[in-house]
């Protein structure tokens, strides 16, 4: 069964930079998720356990489980998972070019989010910015994305939970919202109260795509407990990793021929030193 795109999901992707994908993941896919994020000791920023990295933005804005495909089999899965990857593929594009012969995904960041009462992220990003890496474009019938996010719900994403926040369309934007001051990621800020941005509620299980050039934050959150997101940002295969990790050589070795490209679609070509003949 093919999972690409539908036209209508086209068609809102195009005009709002953001679908969701509702019952992404099974409740049993879910489940071996946060059953796996419970086996890692709590760590603090800087701090790793085996390659996963203990990571955050900001202050006020959680803390991030860096190079989560590390922790698992149920976190590989998510490397090329069949509810989105032939999405992510068609929004990327660089299917029938050059690019397309080395694979057209690169994973190029993936963490796992926890974020307590009173924490949020800042609304960061925008179409204005003409960001090369988080680029939107559509050319000749076919996009041509920088970075494509799946953000994984495995808690509620209702009022009061720290919603993942969007102002829809402002991907293809030409001005920055005027209301950001105090909003923004850098300032610790959330996206309450600014005007246009919408919630994107979510149960678990469901993944919001998007396109990184859309205008994105959360809002506060106030209900008690631990709201957890995963995320996987992918981009054409010729990118790097954002934060300068690697994948590990075990990852590599145990990894799917197909996941594998995703993870290490380039390979450095192995040499000696050679002098040319008199």
């Amino acid at each position: 069964m093919s999972n690409k795109p539908t036209e209508l999901e086209i068609f809102l992707f195009d005009l709002r930079g953001y679908i969701v994908l509702k019952n992404a993941l099974s409740a049993a896919e879910v489940a071996d998720l946060n059953a796996g994020l419970d086996a890692i000791p709590p760590l603090k920023k800087g701090e790793w356990y085996g390659y996963v990295h203990g990571h955050s933005f900001g202050p006020k804005d959680g803390l991030n489980y860096q190079q989560i495909y590390e922790a698992g089999a149920p976190f590989e899965k998510l490397i090329d998972h069949p509810a989105w990857i032939e999405k992510v593929k068609h929004f990327v594009g660089g299917e029938g070019t050059f690019d397309y012969n080395h694979g057209p995904l690169f994973i190029d960041e993936n963490f796992a989010n926890f974020r307590d009462p009173g924490e949020a992220i800042g609304i960061h990003s925008g179409g204005h910015t003409h960001t090369k890496r988080t680029q939107f474009h559509h050319v000749n019938g076919k996009f041509h994305c920088g970075q494509i996010n799946i953000l994984m719900a495995l808690s509620n994403m209702g009022p009061g939970d720290g919603t993942t926040m969007v102002i829809p369309g402002s991907h293809k934007s030409n001005y920055g919202h005027p209301h950001l001051a105090g909003h923004t990621i850098g300032e610790g800020g959330s996206v309450d109260g600014i005007e246009g941005a919408v919630e994107v509620h979510m149960e678990p299980g469901d993944a919001l795509l998007f396109v990184d050039a859309l205008c994105h934050g959360s809002g506060r959150r106030t209900n008690p407990g631990v709201r957890r997101t995963i995320v996987y940002r992918y981009g054409p295969s010729w990118g790097n990793f954002r934060h300068g990790y690697q994948a590990s050589p075990e990852l590599v070795a145990r990894l799917t021929p197909e996941r594998r490209q995703i993870v290490q679609p380039q390979r450095l070509l192995p040499r000696e030193p050679q002098v040319a003949a008199s």
